[in-house]
């Protein structure tokens, strides 16, 4: 049987990858998918672009003087840079909180030179590290604002999990009865939905004039727009997030999930993208992504080839020397008219 991605050792196929792809226009019409596009699938951090529109909505980001850095990194999955970092205190100061009511928990931070710094400093982890710290500032900035209990903030009875969920059934298309939930790795809920509809919302936020409401219709630009023009906060040095984004300028909008989800935004054209590694090993979900852009014409010679490390992962050893690489083997099938 034919594998989507394949993953060499030399010239010799070592291991392989399953994957999953939905590729749906604003009108709901599955353009294109990949093995199953109905997969049920928790997209993870990809939804964070999703959870971000109760901060606008709520006026709390205007209430907090939200810059658009500050909503681009409401949508990250950081770096834990220092300029992440900084841009994470200054708000809390805005808040008049302190960093250990972020509830995200800490983890190592995926920039190298940040953590090798901490390490020569002697000093450990704090919660602005947590690749989620936007998030949940952008949280506890609608909570404050709302008046509503900050100590509670991530559980999903809190009136902003449930202002967060409506936003995710309506952008999304699909009813939040149907929804289920699970935990997400910084401890707040994770939305469980089909690909299809992931990239629906997609679509949405690339090219948001197919949605009802006009006040959403701009706060979903404001988050879009703010996400493209600040690609750094979104993710950082070396993360595919900021580099494609970067390298598109302002037609595609990304953002990537744990557990190998990626999702894009095809801004011109108003299609989204919803892709799922089937077991989850992230070193197939960026090669498949770029290999979908291909085949729906984005390829750019120079892009791509700047960005070859994505279109082609290499496999390093040790001495970081390429000893292999994943490639794309797969084909996109033709999708069917717009869902009734």
């Amino acid at each position: 049987m034919k594998k989507p991605i394949l993953v060499y050792r030399g010239k010799y196929i070592e291991s392989t990858h399953n994957i999953h792809v939905a590729v749906v226009n604003k009108e709901g019409k599955l353009l294109y998918f990949y093995g199953d596009p109905m997969r049920v699938t928790f997209p993870r951090s990809s939804m964070k672009p999703f959870q971000a529109i109760p901060l606008l909505e709520t006026r709390a980001a205007d209430s907090f003087s939200y810059s658009k850095a500050e909503i681009a990194i409401a949508c990250a999955s950081h770096a834990g840079e220092i300029f992440h970092r900084e841009t994470i205190l200054d708000l809390l100061g805005r808040l008049g909180i302190q960093e250990d009511q972020l509830q995200c928990g800490t983890h190592t931070p995926w920039n190298l030179t940040s953590y090798k710094e901490l390490l020569r400093k002697g000093e450990d982890v704090t919660p602005v590290f947590s690749n989620c710290s936007g998030k949940h500032t952008g949280m506890l900035a609608t909570a404050i604002h709302m008046k509503e209990d900050i100590s509670t903030y991530r559980e999903v009875k809190h009136p902003h999990q449930q202002r967060i969920l409506k936003a995710i059934e309506d952008i999304c298309d699909f009813p939040k009865e149907h929804i289920k939930l699970g935990v997400d790795g910084c401890g707040v809920p994770v939305h469980q939905l089909p690909l299809y509809n992931v990239a629906l919302g997609y679509a949405r936020l690339a090219s948001p004039d197919s949605i009802k409401s006009v006040e959403r219709i701009n706060i979903v630009k404001r988050i879009r727009d703010s996400m493209m023009e600040f690609p750094e906060m979104v993710g950082g040095t070396n993360r595919f997030d900021t580099d494609l984004m970067q390298a598109y300028e302002g037609r595609i909008v990304s953002k990537a999930g744990a557990e190998a989800v990626q999702c894009m935004g095809l801004v011109e054209e108003g299609i989204g993208i919803a892709i799922k590694v089937a077991d989850g090993g992230t070193r197939a979900v960026n090669v498949a992504a770029m290999e979908v852009l291909n085949q729906l014409g984005y390829k750019d010679e120079k892009i791509f080839t700047d960005l070859d490390r994505y279109v082609h992962t290499p496999v390093l050893n040790a001495r970081k020397e390429k000893i292999g690489e994943v490639r794309a083997n797969f084909r996109l099938e033709e999708g069917s008219s717009p869902k009734k």
